[in-house]
Order: C-alpha cells, then sequence, then structure tokens
C-alpha cells in the first residue's frame, strides 16, 4: 500500500525563514533576534484575568465573531483612538490572530483571477492566502535608499486596474519599521476613490510608533475606512504571541462576508482568554504606554550599532531593525544571515526572504523585542565584526 500522491494548493512553500533560523539559532546558541517575539513575559496581571476567567466557567464556546465584552473593548478603543465608531455587534469579529484574520479577510472577497497588489518585502503570509483564494499577486517593490523605506505610489497607481479587488498595506511594517504618513494616505485614497478596489490594513504593530508620530490608521480616515478590513493583534500589543488572538474590524458589508468564512474557517476563538483580555482592557495605560517601552528598546540597540560597521536604516515603527551590511560582506543576504547565525551567534532574517522573487539589497532585519541583556548580548557579539 502506498499513499496517494497529492498534488499541492501551494507548491512555492516550504518551511518559513523564520522557523529555518530560528533552529539554526538553537543548534549553534545564538542569540536570536530573528523571529519576532518576546523573550519577556506579559503582565502578570494578564494570565491572572484569564484564570479567573476559566474558574468563573468561560471555558465552553463563546459567540462565533468573540466574546461581546472583548468586541465591545475593541470598539471602544477604535473610538477613543481614531474617532471611527465600528458597531460591536456587526462590525467586528475576534479571530486565532492576525494571520488567520488576514487570510479570512482574503479568502472572502478574492475570486479566481482576481489580482490584489502586495507592497513588497511583505508579511510572508500574504501570497499563500491569495493563492488559496484563486487571486492574482501584484508585487509592487518599496525603494529603498539613506532615508529607508517608501512606497512609489506611482508604481501602485500603474498596477491598479479593473482587475484589482484588494490592495494589501501595512503599517507599521514588517519588516521595514517603515510607517505611512499623512501624504501616503492621501495618495491612496487618491487611487482608490471611483474604484471598487478593497483594502486590507495590516496594523498589528499599531502601538509602535515612535518619536512623537501617530499611527496613521485607515480607520482614522472614513473614505478609506468604508473598503477596509483593519487587522490588529493582541499578541504583539500584550506581548502574548502564543495566544494568537487578533481582530478585525469593518463595515457590516464586508464583515458579514467575513464571518462567513470564518465561521467554518476557525468558527470561534479561546473563550477564557477572550474574557481576561476584555477586562485587561479597561486599563488603555498598556497599549498608550507601548510606543515608549520599545522605543527605549530601539534607542538601546541603536545606540550599541552606532561604532559598528552596520548601516542603520530607520526604524519608525514595529519591534525591527533593518541594516546594511555592504562594509561587513559581499555575501547574499540569505547566506550572510546563515553565517551571522553560525559564526557570530545572533540571529538575523534576510529581508529577501520577504519578497516573491528573489531580490537582494543586502539587507537584514534584527528584533529588538528583547530582554536588554539579551540586547546588550548582541551587541557584543556584533560590535566585533
Amino acid at each position: 500500500m502506498t499513499t496517494p500522491v497529492l498534488r499541492t494548493k501551494l507548491p512555492a512553500v516550504g518551511t518559513t525563514i523564520f522557523t529555518r533560523m530560528s533552529a539554526l539559532a538553537n543548534e549553534h546558541g545564538a542569540v536570536n533576534l530573528g523571529q519576532g517575539f518576546p523573550d519577556f513575559e506579559c503582565d502578570p496581571a494578564l494570565p491572572g484575568m484569564v484564570a479567573d476567567a476559566m474558574r468563573a466557567g468561560h471555558n465552553q464556546y463563546p459567540a462565533m465573531a468573540g466574546v461581546p465584552q472583548l468586541r465591545e473593548a475593541i470598539s471602544s478603543k477604535i473610538s477613543a483612538l481614531y474617532g471611527r465608531s465600528y458597531d460591536a455587534a456587526s462590525e467586528v469579529t475576534v479571530t486565532a490572530g492576525a494571520t488567520q484574520a488576514i487570510t479570512t479577510a482574503i479568502l472572502c472577497c478574492v475570486h479566481p483571477g482576481d489580482e490584489v497588489i502586495v507592497i513588497e518585502p511583505a508579511y510572508d503570509a500574504y501570497a499563500p492566502a491569495i493563492e488559496l483564494a484563486g487571486g492574482v499577486m501584484v508585487p509592487v517593490s518599496m525603494q529603498v535608499g539613506e532615508d529607508g523605506y517608501s512606497i512609489p505610489w506611482d508604481k501602485v497607481a500603474a498596477a491598479a486596474g479593473p482587475r484589482t479587488r484588494l490592495i494589501v498595506i501595512n503599517s507599521p511594517h514588517n519588516p521595514t519599521g517603515s510607517v505611512l504618513r499623512r501624504a501616503d494616505i492621501d495618495t491612496l485614497a487618491a487611487i482608490v476613490r471611483g474604484t471598487d478596489i478593497l483594502l486590507l490594513s495590516d496594523e498589528v504593530y499599531e502601538h509602535m510608533v515612535y518619536d512623537g508620530a501617530v499611527h496613521e490608521s485607515v480607520c482614522r480616515y472614513p473614505e478609506l475606512a468604508e473598503r477596509a478590513f483593519v487587522v490588529s493583534s493582541f499578541g504583539k500589543t500584550y506581548h502574548v504571541t502564543g495566544w494568537k488572538i487578533g481582530y478585525v474590524a469593518a463595515p457590516a458589508a464586508l464583515m458579514a462576508e467575513f464571518r462567513k468564512v470564518h465561521q467554518y474557517y476557525v468558527f470561534t476563538v479561546n473563550t477564557p482568554m477572550q474574557h481576561g483580555i476584555a477586562k485587561y482592557m479597561s486599563d488603555p495605560a498598556p497599549y498608550l504606554e507601548l510606543a515608549a517601552f520599545y522605543q527605549r528598546k530601539r534607542d538601546l540597540f541603536r545606540d550599541g550599532l552606532q561604532g559598528s560597521r552596520f548601516t542603520l536604516l530607520p526604524a519608525d515603527g514595529t519591534y525591527f531593525q533593518c541594516v546594511r551590511y555592504d562594509a561587513i560582506s559581499s555575501m547574499p543576504e540569505a547566506d550572510f544571515a546563515e553565517w551571522l547565525t553560525r559564526d557570530v551567534k545572533v540571529a538575523a532574517i534576510p529581508v529577501s526572504a520577504f519578497y516573491s522573487q528573489a531580490t537582494e539589497s543586502g539587507i537584514v532585519r534584527f528584533c529588538f523585542a528583547k530582554k536588554d541583556e539579551t540586547l546588550r548580548l548582541a551587541l557584543e557579539r556584533l560590535a566585533e565584526l
């Protein structure tokens, strides 16, 4: 007996670069600044609230769209921060992490042959979701110079056409650490105005914008919000990436289609954690103070690299720092990242891994969502280069 041959739906997908680099880091005892997760614990009050919810009997299926108290808290937060009121009953859905929210949004609106514009480098979950939906990804590469990464909006406009169903935007941006400014928002609005193009706005790092800047959420702009699925993540905000709880906000007509897919994709999400997060959200301080928390870590890391042979690119948001390494090596990015992990014992991610086609920029990405002592150990090793 032999197992029948299965024709893959994702022929280009293998083991992710994050899994490979983390395994290499473990093998060589490297400081892992590759994969984007903290090595410190969350506020102990938060798991305490989850435990309280378990003991209170919140252990069965919740409502398909999420615990009502949590959806109300999400709606209130968006209203307070960005000035848009989403109806908690019909316009907010709790998801099994932001990646599930992104995939569900794509599956619910992209049909075979529809085009989806993706700005690269890009989070690696976008392309497989588009492929599963039968869509056609249309990549537009960011420009990168001394001032960091920027979106060539003229190329986005040229890529948009009658077959364009969706434009995916991500700010603060993974992997580059760039953020959208008001001028970017205005240009995007001009591109989609008068069309049926939808937006998927990945805002999982919304509370990590630095140097006094504000997060330009699509929620702030009614013209864009009316055509957008807006995604965020409690894992990133509350240092609990392993909990895999996020949410999406969208106008009722879009959310109705989103929930059709959601209810058969995951149906619903971990009940006691939803209750715990809902209670925790009554205090806005943890997310309001997050930018200052991570800016201090960013500055510690950047200051430590100032005397090195790396060239720092701007890091205006997220918990990622991109660097050029051309003064150190001419190796391709993947080879350099492996060498850095194996020989220098600091793991990074090659930015080339975030493109659909081979693209070399001589840039790698570090994650600074780590304990100060972890960052200092990595800096000691990197300073020797």
